[in-house]
């Protein structure tokens, strides 16, 4: 039983080296040639338009967004982007060129020339990146689930290890043998689930897998038998492995080869790594025919390979020479507008001739290439652009237009005045000067600051004015605070109050000139308070000359320039009580006519005269206001 076992553990090390190096180096081996290969899938993008090319990265871009999206998915959908991006850059230049030479033909030159992309090839741009950042975030996962598989095959590890571990230094009964082979295939398991690692570490732990592996079977003799029946079950996955990548070989005879057939096989590939050992009978065996179908799918994908590189060397040749045909149009010169123009139409023809060869180029020649060719077309028009620019005569009238501009404000501002009149044409030139196109470069700055510094002279000018006067307005508000700290004093003292003193001080106050217009509501407010109180100071008035002096001092506010709506309300209220008091009036005389004579209707006549002398008394008083009030609104 030991031999046997011992045969067993020689199996288990051979296999699991072989697995080992089928997980890495075969892996490496395999895809080496694919690399190369995968560049000479194309599709002819340049035969479709903007908005179809759109269709197709959308259909990209939902394809790998949806769920359960593949690396070949991925990495098709970057190839996409990559092949469509040149046809894109190829649309926009000739778009722009084509803008270009438009509006030099409309405006005689190039400047103030602008073109922006229309919708479609924002789109084109827009989907382009989507589908990079969905390929960033896929390999970042991949990444980082490497990263989180390693933890989990570290861990895994020292589990077996502590399993090994325990089973060497204790004798155990057969639950004990039968708990510790659960948990041994509960390891194997999910050492198989864990996924792959980040490659410098890999063959590290599978060594260690397997070492471990090798001394758990080594202590486990009466397991051989579960052993060799695991040996048989991996034997039939790994049949069942090779049934499918033998079909998939065979499916070839119906169907072209494609990335998609090279994944599942690459799928089924990882699988049979993942799947223990088989018997030593039939572990070569099985391998040999895995790796035969493996291979013959290579080989398809290679020999497609070929056929496409020969058809991209064609056309790599094809536009060599469109390329050398333009190469002379980069050093054309001369001085007529005619032959500029037949060069230009010769150019755009060869242009025409290279968007028409369609099909793939070698990768990083063709690359090279369509670069050499989109900046010999650039050189030709640059070179136009500078012809076309040195015919500008535009540039000169627009300079004597800005002299002409610059020498009237100069003129205004000599006379000195700053009336509205002038301050309007000033802002008009202003306005004439911005219509105005450009000027020599030699002539731009110093044209501008002379023009610039006639108009800041001028409006400094009436700047300064302004503000003499609001010194002026400042120094008067100062006088109306001094003035109504006196009168607020004065009113503290109820003797020193006399109505010549307030005329006084009303003098004085009409006397000073204007303030501050941000001030004026305030002190005007201060100063008919400050009156008010020393009218209440005067004691000599009775209420109703207070009434009257406070009054005249709101309207003589009003006539300053205060707001008239206190006025109006005045005037409102006034109006109402003279109309309450005709009303009464005319009652009251109404009533006396029906008294009869008699001693009672006498006294109650006398009674009703006495109302109406006072209301008529007050009548006068208050249509007295009114006409106050009414002269001053």
């Amino acid at each position: 039983m030991a031999q046997e076992e011992r045969d067993a553990i020689g199996n288990t090390e051979q296999d699991d080296q072989l697995t080992n190096k089928s997980g890495d180096e075969l892996d490496m081996e395999l895809h080496e040639d694919l690399e190369e290969g995968e560049a000479g899938e194309a599709v002819d993008y340049s035969q479709l338009s903007k908005k179809e090319l759109g269709e197709v990265l959308e259909k990209e871009l939902a394809t790998i967004k949806a769920e359960g999206a593949t690396s070949a998915q991925l990495k098709k959908a970057d190839e996409v982007v990559r092949e469509i991006r040149p046809v894109v850059d190829q649309i926009k230049r000739t778009e722009l060129e084509e803008a270009r030479g438009k509006y030099i033909a409309d405006n005689g030159n190039e400047e103030g020339f602008e073109y922006r992309h229309d919708e479609d090839t924002l789109r084109i741009e827009e989907l382009s990146r989507q589908i990079r950042s969905q390929r960033n975030a896929y390999y970042q996962n991949i990444e980082k689930s490497k990263e989180k598989n390693f933890a989990s095959k570290t861990a895994l590890l020292q589990r077996l290890r502590e399993l090994v571990e325990a089973e060497e230094s204790k004798e155990t009964d057969a639950a004990d043998m039968k708990a510790s082979w659960e948990e041994f295939k509960k390891i194997q398991e999910e050492w198989k689930a864990a996924g792959n690692i980040a490659s410098p570490h890999n063959g590290t732990l599978w060594a260690t897998y397997n070492a471990l592996v090798d001394r758990y079977f080594s202590i486990r003799n009466i397991y051989f038998e579960l052993k060799e029946l695991d040996r048989k079950r991996n034997a039939d996955l790994k049949g069942e492995l090779c049934d499918k990548v033998e079909a998939l070989v065979a499916s070839l005879e119906n169907r072209p080869m494609t990335r998609e057939i090279l994944d599942e096989a690459n799928q089924l590939f990882e699988e049979y790594k993942h799947v223990g050992p088989a018997p030593r009978e039939e572990q070569e065996e099985l391998w040999q025919r895995f790796k035969k179908s493996l291979d013959a799918l290579y080989d398809a994908r290679r020999s497609q390979y070929s056929d496409q590189k020969k058809n991209m060397a064609a056309t790599y040749e094809e536009k060599s020479k469109i390329y050398e045909a333009i190469v002379p149009f980069t050093s054309f010169s001369s001085g007529s507008i005619n032959d500029w123009n037949a060069k230009t139409k010769e150019i755009l023809a060869y242009q025409d001739q290279w968007v028409a060869t369609k099909g793939p180029m070698p990768r990083e020649e063709g690359k090279e290439l369509s670069k050499k060719f989109w900046g010999a077309l650039k050189t030709f028009f640059h070179n136009k652009g500078e012809f076309f620019k040195q015919l500008e005569s535009k540039r000169e009238q627009n300079l004597k237009a800005k002299t002409e501009l610059c020498e009237e404000v100069e003129q205004i501002l000599a006379t000195g005045e700053d009336t509205p009149q002038n301050t309007q044409r000033v802002i008009e030139l202003q306005k004439k000067w911005k219509t105005i196109g450009q000027v020599s470069e030699k002539y731009k700055d110093s044209i501008y600051v002379r023009f610039k510094e006639a108009c800041d002279a001028y409006f400094n000018k009436k700047r300064n004015k302004n503000q003499e006067v609001e010194k002026e307005f400042e120094d008067n508000l100062a006088k109306k605070k001094e003035l109504c700290e006196r009168i607020e004093k004065a009113s503290s003292t109820e003797g020193d109050s006399t109505l010549d003193q307030l005329n006084a001080f009303k003098e004085e106050w009409a006397a000073i000139g204007f303030v501050p217009k941000k001030d004026m509501q305030t002190i005007q407010k201060r100063y008919i308070n400050a009156i008010n109180s020393y009218v209440s100071a005067i004691g000599k008035l009775s209420s109703k000359e207070r009434e009257q002096v406070v009054l005249e001092s709101e309207v003589e506010m009003v006539r300053e320039g205060e707001s008239s709506r206190g006025l109006f309300r005045k005037e409102s209220d006034i109006r109402r009580k003279i109309s309450q008091l005709e009303n009464d009036i005319a009652l009251w005389q109404n009533n006396i006519e029906f008294f009869a004579k008699s001693k009672a209707s006498d006294k109650l006549k006398a009674d009703f005269e006495r109302r109406i002398k006072t209301a008529e008394e007050q009548l006068q008083d208050l249509k007295h206001q009114l006409t106050i009030i009414q002269e001053a609104i």
